[in-house]
């Protein structure tokens, strides 16, 4: 395993890579004081994880993640000294996957790192179920693409797992904890926000491919459900 470690304090860097040593003795750590100098450093490397601080130097920490996201669905974790919701969100809705609060302990980072690296593969890891087809939507489980009317929606490894349960439990709603359980994990269930600005992405990027298409409903104060009132023309089928 290779991780990038963005931070401008030494001894932060030097606790993460404490972190990694104990759990994953062959990970290597790279190290960026300052957005540039990670951007630079995550083209070269290739990293499998980023560690990106929030406040760096020269330019913010979500807007690195901002220009990660264009071009990798390598998770990233944040670091920040401040920890209200309106925080975390902004962290999320740039497109990391978590947010860690200094100071933090090594536990923590662990568990947050294992977490993100698992959802990672499970969206990743293709199915032998037939593909799922409803109109002009069409979700591939072999190769774990979603695409509609022909074209490709670029969701990221979350995303398409929070849709493939959707899916998966039509017509039903699936409560929020129920997806925060099998999406991010139980440790999650209490994370609500973590939930809305994935659903949010997700409906971006559908709409990004045609407007006026919404793949998921929301039943409020209970969780969501694949929308098949709009998708369907006369009924799922399977290829």
């Amino acid at each position: 395993m290779k991780v990038l470690v963005v931070d401008e304090d030494p001894d932060i860097i030097e606790a993460v890579g404490i972190c990694f040593a104990l759990r994953w003795p062959d990970a290597e750590v790279v190290e960026a004081p300052d957005g540039n100098t990670a951007l630079s450093l995550f083209k070269l490397e290739q990293p499998d994880v980023v560690i990106l601080d929030v406040g760096l130097p020269d330019i913010s920490g979500l807007d690195v993640c901002a220009r990660l996201r264009e071009t990798t669905d390598a998770p990233i974790i944040m670091l920040t000294a401040r920890d209200s919701e309106l925080d975390k969100v902004h962290g999320l809705e740039t497109g990391a996957d978590d947010y860690i609060t200094k100071p933090f302990s090594h536990l923590e980072l662990l568990a947050r790192v294992k977490a993100v690296m698992r959802r990672s593969s499970a969206g990743t890891v293709g199915t032998t179920d037939a593909s799922f087809v409803e109109g002009p939507f069409k979700i591939d489980f072999a190769d774990h693409s979603v695409s509609y009317d022909g074209e490709r929606v670029p969701l990221t490894p979350t995303e398409y797992n929070l849709l493939y349960h959707l899916v998966k439990n039509a017509p039903n709603v699936v409560q929020h904890r129920t997806l925060l359980a099998k999406v991010w994990g139980r440790e999650y269930i209490d994370e609500s926000e973590y939930l809305k600005v994935h659903v949010q992405r997700s409906r971006a990027k559908f709409a990004a491919v045609n407007p006026d298409f919404d793949p998921i409903e929301n039943e409020r104060g209970i969780g969501y459900r694949l929308n098949l009132k709009q998708i369907a023309n006369s009924g799922a089928a399977v290829s």
